[in-house]
């Protein structure tokens, strides 16, 4: 130890500098690189993605350099010319016009969540979200802080719908479900979770309660073939009367809220179940001794300066269930990043 050779001095040099990488992503998908490369017939040089995204050529020469390090694109040299072309996971992950794009989902963490991790030390010292310090914005209401504009409120709905384009189906075959033929996912914002809901089990039919906000957003900017199977309630899940299920889905919800709020939420769903029925919560789960995964940690943090809540073990969660009357808990590991909890009443 002690030298620039050494392997902690490297180790110490990216993890400090990893937040250059975050950025080099976000603004390589700002500025609309992987959608341009998406569109052309072949690949193209510096001078032609720079006129596509509107840039300079020094600066997007040294972003598609960077991003072919990265292994987000490909370069190829003919006649002593660089040309680059998406690679497979850009193609997947980062063009818009790909079904599991999460295009969205980094546009809100590269302008939200980015500027919120600016203050993780305040948030360390007080306990508490950051969107005071971070935008002005009081949260003592947290879905007001979260959803501050209609702009925002759009970015979030979206992100989550990204989100759910890769992770949905894992969580959502974690236990067989065709048991549950109404399903009601509380929270569940644009219909994205209850779209793959129909796709798996197509003789379910889904209610998304979520406040009024929510519901016109979702019915304004996202499409629904299957009006009939997909109904919308407006509502809040912590005070007004929950729609009747025999399934009810939290996903990505209590990790939102501190223990006493989210036993109040599930005392209220057990009153609402009728027996028999259940909770298919879906959350990032921490290992029962909480040393990992390292992204589930990153989450909970996440979590200290952007909300109310924490990421949680097994252990944790059965304890809140069952402390609001539900039985026969089961857990599932997916082996992706959203893991899936089952209980009956």
């Amino acid at each position: 130890m002690g030298s620039s050779g050494d392997d902690g001095y490297r180790l110490l040099n990216e993890y400090a500098n990893g937040f250059m990488v975050s950025q080099v992503l976000f603004a390589a998908c700002e500025l609309g690189v992987f959608d341009l490369l998406a569109e052309a017939p072949g690949p193209l040089d510096v001078a032609a993605v720079a006129a596509g995204v509107e840039a300079s050529s020094h600066g997007t020469e040294l972003l598609l350099d960077t991003c072919v390090s990265l292994k987000l694109l490909k370069v190829e040299t003919r006649a002593g010319k660089a040309f680059y072309e998406n690679t497979e996971l850009s193609s997947a992950y980062l063009t818009r016009v790909s079904p599991t794009s999460q295009c969205s989902l980094l546009k809100y963490l590269g302008r939200t969540s980015y500027g919120c991790w600016g203050h993780l030390a305040d948030a360390v010292r007080e306990g508490k979200n950051q969107y005071l310090e971070t935008f002005g914005v009081p949260a003592e209401d947290l879905f007001t802080a979260i959803y501050r504009s209609e702009g925002e409120r759009l970015q979030f709905m979206r992100a989550l719908q990204d989100v759910w384009s890769v992770n949905g189906r894992s969580v959502l075959t974690a236990f067989d479900l065709s048991g549950f033929p109404r399903m009601c996912d509380l929270g569940g914002g644009s219909g994205a979770l209850a779209k793959e809901c129909l796709s798996l089990y197509p003789g379910c039919k889904v209610t998304v309660f979520d406040i009024p906000e929510v519901v016109r957003t979702a019915k304004q900017h996202f499409s629904f073939l299957q009006e009939e199977e997909i109904r919308f309630q407006e509502g809040d899940f912590f005070k007004d009367p929950l729609p009747e299920a025999d399934l009810y889905i939290l996903a990505r919800i209590l990790h939102d809220w501190a223990d006493g709020k989210c036993l109040h939420l599930l005392e209220r769903v057990y009153h609402t179940c009728k027996p028999g029925g259940g909770i298919l919560v879906i959350e990032s789960l921490l290992d029962e001794d909480r040393r990992g995964p390292l992204l589930t940690q990153l989450y909970s943090l996440n979590m200290l300066v952007q909300t109310e809540g924490q990421e949680r073990t097994p252990t944790h969660y059965h304890m809140l269930l069952s402390s609001a009357g539900f039985r026969d808990f089961q857990f599932k590991k997916t082996g992706a990043i959203y893991d899936a909890v089952l209980v009956r009443k």
